[in-house]
């Protein structure tokens, strides 16, 4: 039996070695902030499957909630339309109200998605998706399309396509303006989406000029300032999927963006390229911009308010930041557009106005919140 070299035997009474020391991280502050990132998420959530039944039964013709329910679990289900409620209450629920409050949840998620997405690309507190230029983008092709009949007898759907295509024309735009070489920095992103946002605002302010048709300018006018009124079943289907494919990608890259919104060189430390970065997220962010300004018209201070009112609730980090920003947002469009259509009924407020009117004052309390050396 192999003997145990003296000088390395242990000596009696001696306390042995402690284990070495492994840093875990504060698990119970992470615990605690995950919680909460949890609660205000699964209360949102619930927040906003109660808005919108109530906002459904909101209008000239007033329907309880438990009605608007009752008629889309019978339509659901497939079954014969039998209750307590008449035709014309059926037609406004699944025609009318339905399709529009949908819509105007998955416009406001997509919104807010997107100016998160952008204060992050620019790390400028101001961003919003107009700062892209993709809104004027969009009213300057559907203002043409309106004034002077581009696309004249097909209707509707070639009016959201002229809008979609207007978007990414815009975005296209700004992306080759501020790309110079292979970088993009994102003061350049800035100044090429103000640009570009001039330039076409000013040109559909000539094509209203240039018409003579009073009626249709003030089509475009209520376009530009957006609406939710076109509302169909499948514009609102086609609109979410749009929305939730856009908030997994930037969940996806939560991580990149959070580094993205400390600084370049941080990024590039970690491994992260910013130019590739900044242009992966423009253009899903353009897309997305495109699919909603199609769908509704351009729809202000969403995307500029909507993100600072979620850090003021679970803070910065993105992977936390982005599903909070989309409840919200959501919530905040519906509500707007209940407004929008009843505070001056029969007659329709343009929706930008309304959240026009909603923002600024956030806006307000929000600049006297902010730290003295912002």
């Amino acid at each position: 039996m192999t003997q145990l070299d003296p000088a390395l035997r242990e000596p009696r009474g001696a306390t042995p070695p402690a284990a070495p020391l492994v840093f875990t991280g504060d698990d119970l502050e992470h615990g605690k902030r995950t919680r909460h990132t949890w609660l205000w998420i699964a209360g949102l959530l619930g927040a906003l499957l109660i808005t919108l039944p109530v906002a459904v039964g909101l209008g000239p013709v007033a329907i309880e909630a438990g009605t608007v329910l009752q008629i889309l679990r019978q339509h659901l289900s497939g079954g014969q339309m039998i209750g307590a409620w008449t035709d014309s209450e059926e037609s406004i629920v699944l025609l009318l109200r339905g399709p529009r409050v949908l819509l105007g949840a998955a416009v406001g998620a997509g919104l807010a998605l997107a100016g998160v997405a952008l204060q992050a690309l620019t790390r400028n507190i101001l961003a919003e998706p107009y700062l892209l230029g993709v809104t004027s983008g969009a009213s300057t092709l559907s203002a043409a399309s309106i004034l002077f009949g581009t696309a004249a007898g097909i209707g509707s759907v070639s009016l959201a396509g002229s809008a979609f295509a207007g978007a990414l024309a815009a975005g296209i735009a700004v992306f080759l303006l501020a790309r110079v070489g292979s970088q993009m920095t994102s003061t350049r992103l800035v100044l090429a989406g103000v640009s570009v946002g001039y330039v076409l605002h000013a040109l559909t302010s000539l094509l209203i000029f240039a018409s003579d048709d009073p009626n249709a300018g003030r089509s475009v006018l209520f376009w530009t300032l957006g609406s939710l009124g076109q509302a169909t079943g499948q514009s609102a289907l086609l609109t979410w999927a749009v929305v939730l494919g856009t908030l997994v990608l930037l969940l996806l890259w939560s991580r990149p963006l959070d580094a993205l919104a400390i600084g370049d060189s941080t990024a590039q430390t970690l491994g992260i390229s910013p130019a590739k970065l900044r242009a992966a997220v423009m253009i899903v962010t353009a897309l997305c911009v495109g699919a909603l300004v199609a769908a509704s018209g351009g729809i202000g201070f969403v995307g500029l308010i909507i993100p600072h009112i979620a850090r003021l609730c679970v803070g910065s980090t993105h992977r936390k930041l982005l599903p909070v920003a989309a409840l919200l947002g959501a919530i905040f469009l519906v509500w707007a557009d209940v407004l929008a259509r009843t505070a001056m009924a029969p007659q329709e407020l343009p929706l930008g106005i309304v959240t026009a009117l909603l923002g600024a004052p956030l806006l307000f309390v929000l600049v006297r919140k902010l730290n003295p050396t912002q």
